[in-house]
This record gives structure tokens, sequence and C-alpha cells, in this order.
């Protein structure tokens, strides 16, 4: 009689096996397979995440066309705080939004996407309708791109303003760039140079703006006495002292003020009993 032929079980593989057998043991004496099994996952979860990022910075950019202000405005924060060079087109076109509260956050997101949107807003520079904003979201970005086109618009009347804003808010990598402009041949570069480092406060612009007491123009000679007042070192109030003798009543009422402000007691100093 003959003999069925043996089929394997479901549970078996030809080899009798069972397929739950490899599971643990197998793995455990395989660790190549484990660590490969890891990046695997690792690397799934990275994309995941990646387009999920994607993801939201569609949602945020569609948000952008709501008719509602303040959406579009939470928009710009949020694709700002995201940081990402997506954003920066979309970002460039809210700066054109008809609210001043849009644009107005759509400077400080820029600032935060930082570099890569360097290239963009110089670009906009160019733009007579978004140059302001663009020069503002330049000074928030520590990149030595921006440097020398800030610089240049301090020969623009209409934007100076808004270039020594930007300067300012550099801080020390725009003080030699302004140190330099001191000797500039134009004299309104001259002054906003004087007021940006007054504003600044940097000790290594004292020494320039000493000499800066006997420029030609009186009011630059004024300026440069504040800016020393305002960053307070001592040299500073000595310097200024020869101008109580100046030419120009303005300047000798103003350096007058200075040096008796200057006497006062700070209200940090302890007073003698």
């Amino acid at each position: 009689m003959e003999q069925e032929p043996k089929f394997p079980s479901p549970g078996t593989n030809p080899l009798g096996h069972h397929a739950s057998d490899r599971s643990v043991d197998d793995v455990a004496t395989d660790p190549t397979q484990a660590e490969t099994g890891s990046v695997a996952v690792g690397q799934e979860a990275v994309a995941l995440e990646e387009e999920q990022i994607k993801d939201e910075i569609d949602i945020q950019i569609d948000l952008l066309n709501d008719p509602d202000w303040v959406i579009r405005r939470e928009a710009v924060i949020t694709l700002g705080e995201m940081g990402d060079e997506r954003c920066v087109e979309p970002l460039a076109r809210a700066l054109r939004d008809g609210d001043w509260q849009v644009r107005e956050v759509a400077i400080d997101a820029m600032g935060q996407v930082g570099s890569p949107a360097v290239a963009m807003l110089l670009k906009l520079l160019r733009d007579w309708e978004v140059r302001k904003y663009a020069i503002l979201a330049l000074g928030k970005i520590r990149d030595e791109r921006v440097l020398d086109p800030l610089m240049l618009q301090l020969r623009n009347d209409e934007f100076k303003d808004d270039a020594i804003d930007a300067l300012v808010e550099l801080g020390e990598p725009a003080v030699e760039k302004l140190i330099g402009a001191l000797r500039d041949k134009d004299e309104n570069v001259r002054k906003s140079a004087v007021r940006a480092l007054g504003r600044i406060k940097s000790s290594d612009a004292i020494t320039p703006l000493i000499d800066m007491l006997g420029d030609s123009d009186w009011y630059t000679r004024l300026t440069a006495a504040a800016a020393l007042e305002s960053i307070g070192d001592e040299r500073g109030r000595e310097a200024i002292k020869p101008l109580l003798k100046d030419p120009d009543m303005v300047v000798k009422m103003r350096i007058e003020r200075i040096l008796a402000k200057w006497k006062k007691p700070s209200l940090s100093q302890p007073t003698n009993a």
C-alpha cells in the first residue's frame, strides 16, 4: 500500500524548520542583520519626517492667500520658524502683502531663514517697492554678503535711515566697514557712519570718532560728539571738551549739555552719606 506523500505544514518550510524558529535566535546571533534593520527603520522615520515638514510648508504657503490678514500673518511667522530654504520665495511675496502687519513679520521671518534668503533679498534691493523691507531683513542675517549692499544704501537719501537701522542690527560685524566709511568723500555717508557707530557703541570706534570731531561740517562734529557720549568712554569726554570753543553755536550748546550730563553721578553709583 502506497503511503501518501507528506507535504509541509503551513508552519514549516521545506527543510523542516518552523518559520518562527529564526525570529529570536538567528537575529540574536546575527548583529549585522539587526543593525541593518535599525538603519532601515531610521531612514524611513527621517523620510516620513521630511515629508511631514514638506506637507506643512505647503499648507502654510496656501494660507498666505487667505483673505484674513491674521491668518496670513500667522502663516508667515510659522514659515519663518521652519527656517527652510523652500520658504524663501513665499516669504519674499509676503513682503508685498497689502497689510503692513504681515509685511512686518515677513521681515523677521526672512531673518530667521538666514543665509538661504540672502540671494533673494539682494535681488529685491533692485525693486523700489520692497527695498525698505529687504534692507531691514538683511540686517537680521549674519552673512558677509549683506555688508557691502547695506553700505551702498547709505548713499541713498531715501533709504539711508533704513540702512543705518540694518547695520546697527548687525552690530559688531558692521563696525569695520563703518569706520572705513568715516573717510568717504560723500558727506552724507560719513554722517550716517557716525550715527551708526554711536548706536552700536563699539569701543573700536572711539578713536575714529574722536578724529571726526575735527570734521569741517558742524553737524558731523556734533553727531560725533553725541556718538562718543553714547559710548560713554572717558576718552570721549576729554576729546569733546575743546568743542566748547567751537565756532558753531549749536555745537557749543550741545557740548555743554553733554558735559553737564556726564558730570551727574550714575544712579547705579552709591552716593556718600
